[in-house]
């Protein structure tokens, strides 16, 4: 299986990003081609959405899952799940039933060769922040993390504050438990500054800086690029990228850069996603120097 040596920050894409066409347009195999042929080397799925009969794979699909990676050369990097403590109608799951799931989604990840989860915990408010026994159930889930050799990981998306209370509970819970089985995924929309007309922005959010991710940085095991236009000069238009990539290059970070799209076209019939993704690589090729 393929794994991307370079050092620095290093360029993949989301396959969140396909979402209006996957399954219509493009097939698995399609995606794949499409990100091998922009020069980037890592990919992050949906497990529900990306793995046939998840979470119970055949293991026909997981040798095809293989071939695919070797094929294109790309290395499986963050594997999206949701520990959904709201699957009942009646009642919410126990600490120990939400450990179980977490550790089911673990042993797949672990199968079909990622090294990163993006562990979301049901919220409790439009803040994005967590279930109460959050630390509970990563707690009991660490031991498995630890012998697989994972890491799991909240995401840390608008509105959040990078120097607000979540945060830190994180890095509080990493700090006391010595653990590196448990980090952060940085989503770029936190460094979003411009807003269409008629856009919804949330009254409680203000744009954090990009230094903001300086101490953070040995706690990151990678980051949602999220982007929403990327001019034809090759420009972000609603955040500072160059400042965000260059603190993360300038200070070795060393990680997957993960293209999101989140643009309002990307459900427009005939647009075609990979334009902008193909703009969105050249971007940071241009500022990595890649």
């Amino acid at each position: 299986m393929y794994y991307n040596e370079k050092k620095g920050p290093k360029r993949g894409v989301a396959l969140y990003s396909y979402s209006a066409e996957f399954g219509f347009e493009k097939t698995l195999e399609d995606c794949f081609e499409d990100v091998y042929d922009m020069g980037a080397h890592g990919i992050e799925i949906l497990a529900n959405i990306h793995i046939e009969n998840y979470p119970y794979p055949t293991q026909e699909w997981v040798e095809h899952w293989f071939a695919l990676l070797n094929k294109y050369e790309l290395e499986p990097v963050e594997y999206g799940h949701w520990v959904d403590s709201h699957i009942l109608q009646d009642r919410d799951l126990t600490t120990e039933e939400s450990v179980e799931f977490l550790e089911r989604d673990l042993r797949l990840a672990h199968r079909l060769g990622f090294r990163i989860l993006r562990t979301k915990m049901p919220v409790i408010n439009g803040a994005l922040e967590p279930v109460e026994n959050w630390r509970e159930i990563i707690k009991g889930a660490l031991p498995l993390a630890e012998e697989l050799d994972l890491v799991m990981c909240p995401e840390i998306h608008i509105p959040s504050n990078l120097k607000g209370k979540m945060v830190s509970d994180y890095v509080d819970f990493i700090q006391r438990t010595g653990t590196k089985n448990f980090g952060l995924n940085i989503d770029f929309s936190v460094f979003r500054t411009q807003f269409a007309s008629g856009e919804h922005r949330n009254p409680n959010f203000t744009p954090n800086e990009p230094e903001d991710l300086i101490p953070l940085l040995p706690y990151i095991a990678c980051c949602h690029a999220k982007y929403f236009h990327v001019s034809e000069d090759f420009v972000e238009t609603t955040m500072p990228y160059d400042r965000i990539l260059n603190i993360l290059k300038g200070h070795g970070w060393n990680g997957y850069l993960l293209s999101e799209y989140e643009g309002a076209d990307k459900y427009e019939p005939g647009y075609e996603v990979g334009q902008m993704l193909r703009r969105h690589h050249i971007l940071m090729k241009n500022i990595l120097g890649d």
